[in-house]
């Protein structure tokens, strides 16, 4: 098959992308620009790379008229719930325009393409039950997941209506090779990063709270199911379906490395937005054949290996 990747060369997309290969299909990366281009640089020979960003929509439906992919996976976006209130209408148009655009695209060139949209946990806000499902309310508390859930809509919205073949899935906290570990944007690779550099790590609240944490090579596999076996017009959440305390996380990366935990007070905008705990129940993908296959505590090390590997 031939799959289009939006935001092919980042973190996910990457992995993707050796996967893929692996079953001989046809890759094509869409990038903004040349700033992660590293995590493809082993396979860039066997794929093929376009310079495009997803708010540029000429280019964008160009790239997609020509190729005429039988799978487009739209990862590319803003991911920062920060900057999407730095920068709203940019955020509207990363993570919301690009979504509605392809759709469209695909319905006007009556494209039989299957588009699976990357989305996140964040859509969600506050649980006030656990552990989530599909059918949990969504309440975001933040622009990012306002745009993300928007998204989710249009993929249902244009199955229902026009009969396109879209469907979402939903990651948890992700964590691992590649992923950006400079900055607390993937806190879990922030830590582990500063762990591995023995600086001391900080964890808010004591680590008296939890997340649903799973590392990229079952988020690959689930991406993969859902390609081959999900449902148009669904959704499906990627999660381990297990809780992760912080304070865990914290004495792991004591025991796996040298640097020591300080546990500080959350600011005040982390305890306006923050989602809390979180659980997710995967049944739903469990039914398609999937199962998570490495603890978190493996994951950790499994990184940990990859920065000392890396020279990070």
């Amino acid at each position: 098959m031939k799959i289009m990747i939006t935001g092919g060369s980042g973190f996910i997309g990457s992995h993707l992308c050796e996967e893929f290969l692996k079953d001989n299909h046809e890759i094509i990366v869409l990038t903004r620009n040349a700033s992660k281009i590293d995590n493809i640089s082993h396979i860039i020979s066997k794929i093929t790379l376009e310079q495009v960003d997803v708010t540029d929509f000429t280019n964008l439906g160009n790239s997609i008229e020509k190729n005429k992919p039988d799978v487009i996976i739209h990862l590319a976006g803003e991911t920062s719930h920060s900057k999407s209130f730095e920068n709203p209408l940019y955020d509207t148009d990363v993570n919301t325009k690009s979504t509605l655009f392809i759709l469209e695209k695909i319905k006007t060139l009556n494209l039989k393409c299957r588009f699976i949209l990357g989305s996140t946990f964040i859509v969600i806000g506050r649980p006030t039950n656990l552990p989530v499902t599909e059918e949990t309310p969504c309440n975001p508390t933040t622009i990012y997941g306002a745009n993300r859930l928007a998204s989710e809509n249009y993929c249902t919205i244009y199955h229902n209506v026009y009969g396109t073949d879209a469907l979402v899935f939903r990651i948890t906290n992700s964590f691992g090779p590649r992923e950006q570990h400079i900055s607390n944007k993937n806190a879990i690779n922030f830590l582990i990063y500063k762990a591995f550099k023995g600086e001391e790590i900080t964890i808010f609240d004591k680590g008296d709270f939890f997340r649903d944490v799973i590392y990229v090579s079952d988020v690959v596999s689930a991406i993969k199911t859902i390609m081959q076996k999900g449902q148009a017009g669904n959704i499906y959440w990627i999660s381990s379906g297990r809780k992760t305390w912080f304070y865990e996380l914290g004495d792991w990366l004591k025991e796996l490395t040298n640097s020591q935990v300080k546990y500080i007070e959350s600011p005040q905008y982390t305890k306006k937005v923050d989602v809390g705990n979180f659980l997710v129940d995967n049944s739903k993908l469990k039914s398609l054949g999937w199962d998570v296959k490495t603890p978190v505590k493996e994951g950790i090390r499994k990184t940990l290996e990859y920065f000392t590997s890396h020279n990070r």
